[in-house]
């Protein structure tokens, strides 16, 4: 059948291509962090019921230390995928649309991409196909065999993921909707499969027990508003481009079509698709918008999945091959993003775009400059991060779980603190170090630049003054790392801190010509600065005339104690002479009393030849 050697050539085309991305992309930091879990293994953790943890830890404990072994577990979970969808859909329709239908599985770029990433999401579909399949079969005739898969499922989908939760109370709705499962209800085996589901969720429930609720708090209550805000009306527009246009129009016409229609299995998916989407989007009304949530709706996606094939078949022929290439399209450009993330030089190139990807950016390098630095200090030197970020992506790149990791706003942001403080990695500073030797590994680019320094500040609280750090600058500087090598001695001084600085003229990206003015201000706390250079492309090119009066730089930065102020100004005249037109990067490379150098973040603008 042509449908079936389609579906196997493109099973085994995109398997491919994704076994070559994840070898190569760097380390997500929630991953990271899920293998920091699985180095501490428990029933459950402060972010996720168990599996996710369990599945890293089963990864590198068959191939090693590497992104790829870490991930291959969620990459057979989400092989499974596209095949459970041709099973339900074989049984429900007919061979051709089951075929089909796990074609758009694979195409669709929410689902072909899943596995990725070590994430949740893929034992998560897997076990909603099994709820779903489960469910189908069910309505059917209730049996043994039904009920078991649906307790299997629910199982699964209970140790994945909080938002599994909404995945069976829209079960329930579907199945009270129908006659068929209003009967299906009444069979105590299903009610013995729903407890046996139940009792997976037993070890989230008694670490939330044991903890104070946090992890409920965190997923329920603390990460969301839950105040009214017109921003859930982008769902629709992400939505749409995620899941291409078309075939998104296509899903919506399969829900309507299975809900107003007469097949029970067709409802049945219809409804149980198109509640959790609509569900989502209601939430996005409400619900948080910081960290991304575009990928909650796809168990909904998945239900609706067997839909489609009947769906497209009523449509023109031209607008369903347009379907299916822009799908195609939508899957090639959504692994296309994973292999720019990949690159380090095309990275790079996007280092100044507000899509960059700092999550993956710069691991490797950092730790590279860790093991660089720790050569040059004693050999019972301690690695203390500043965020469990760094913490997480260092303890992977250096086989170490145990990294301390200091309080951070990041922590309590992402539900990671309590974790950290049942682990006792939780790091108050010199208070708990004593007089031992420590490297400090802050994030600078993690802190919102308007609160920089007084995050440096509350560093200086707790370790006393900052000695000149090793700057490691990722990307021109968008992924910028500070290493701080500090000895057991705790001086009673005011605070120093890093340089801060600001390029007012030019603005990012400007048009300019070969010569052209730099205008800012920079400043040191505690020590001050001796100089300020220009760079171009790393290269030193002008010499700023450095301590021009700059009052509103003092205004603004009020707790600074740099002694030059309000002389914190700087100017320059560059003459770039030869450098080819185009793009290039403007820098500054700032000089400390204390003997400190610092390459600032550079900002990027176009060279042209003027007449």
């Amino acid at each position: 059948m042509t449908a079936q050697r389609w579906f196997l050539g493109l099973w085994v085309a995109v398997c491919l291509l994704k076994l070559l991305v994840a070898a190569r992309l760097p380390l997500f930091v929630d991953e990271a962090f899920y293998w920091q879990e699985g180095r501490h293994l428990a029933a459950a953790y402060s972010d996720l019921p168990g599996l996710t943890a369990w599945l890293t830890r089963l990864g590198v404990a068959i191939a090693g230390a590497h992104p790829l072994a870490l991930r291959a577990p969620f990459l057979v979970l989400a092989a499974l995928v596209p095949w459970l969808v041709v099973w339900i859909t074989r049984r429900e329709f007919d061979e051709r649309q089951a075929w089909q239908a796990g074609m758009l599985a694979l195409l669709l770029p929410l689902a072909g991409t899943l596995g990725l990433l070590a994430l949740p999401d893929a034992a998560m579909a897997v076990a909603t196909l099994l709820c779903v399949d489960a469910g189908a079969r069910l309505l059917r005739q209730v049996d043994a065999g039904a009920a078991l898969e649906l307790a299997f499922g629910l199982a699964l989908g209970a140790l994945s993921h909080y938002r599994f939760i909404a995945v069976i109370g829209v079960g329930l709705v579907a199945m009270l909707a129908l006659p068929e499962g209003r009967r299906v209800l009444r069979d105590v085996r299903v009610w013995v499969a729903v407890a046996f589901g139940a009792s997976a969720w037993a070890p989230l429930v008694a670490w939330n027990f044991d903890n104070a609720d946090a992890g409920l708090r965190f997923q329920l209550i603390d990460r969301h508003p839950w105040a009214f805000h017109i921003d859930g009306l982008w769902f629709v527009v992400v939505q749409a481009l995620l899941v291409t246009p078309l075939l998104f129009a296509a899903l919506a016409h399969a829900s309507w079509r299975g809900v107003t229609g007469s097949a029970v299995a067709a409802r049945y998916f219809a409804l149980l698709g198109g509640l959790v989407v609509l569900g989502f989007f209601g939430l996005g009304f409400f619900a948080d918008v910081e960290r991304v949530s575009f990928h909650w709706p796809l168990p909904g996606y998945l239900a609706l999945l067997p839909l489609l094939p009947a769906t497209l078949a009523q449509w023109p022929r031209w607008l369903r091959r347009a379907t299916w290439a822009l799908a195609a399209l939508g899957l090639v450009l959504l692994l296309g993003y994973y292999a720019v993330v990949s690159s380090a030089d095309l990275r790079a190139r996007f280092a100044a775009q507000k899509w960059y990807p700092a999550n993956f950016a710069g691991w490797d390098s950092l730790a590279d400059a860790v093991r660089a630095q720790r050569a040059t200090m004693p050999t019972n030197t301690r690695i203390v991060a500043d965020n469990f970020k760094i913490g997480a992506e260092l303890g992977f790149a250096l086989d170490d779980p145990r990294i301390a990791v200091l309080d951070h706003p990041l922590n309590r942001k992402h539900g990671r603190a309590p974790q950290l403080h049942l682990w006792r990695l939780e790091s108050r500073g010199r208070r708990d170090w004593g007089e031992a030797p420590v490297l400090l590994v802050v994030g600078a680019s993690e802190v919102e630049y308007k609160n920089l320094l007084a995050h440096y500040h509350a560093l200086c609280r707790k370790v006393g003054p900052l000695p000149p750090p090793r700057v490691v600058n990722i990307d021109h500087g968008r992924q910028r790392f500070l290493l701080f090598a500090l000895d057991g001695e705790s001086p009673q001084a005011a605070c120093t801190a890093p340089a801060m600085a600001y390029i007012d003229t030019p603005l990012p990206g400007v048009r300019i010509g070969r010569t052209f003015d730099v205008q800012g201000w920079a400043f040191k706390d505690g020590v001050g600065l001796q100089r300020v250079e220009v760079t171009l492309d790393g290269t030193v090119v002008a010499q700023a005339e450095y301590g021009l009066s700059s009052p509103g730089t003092g205004a603004y930065w009020k707790i600074s104690n740099d002694p030059n102020h309000p002389y914190v100004g700087f100017g320059a005249q560059v003459k770039a002479g030869e450098v080819a037109p185009g793009r290039h990067w403007l820098g500054l490379r700032l000089h400390g009393r204390d003997g400190s150098v610092e390459d600032w973040p550079e900002q990027p603008l176009r060279v042209v030849d003027r007449p």
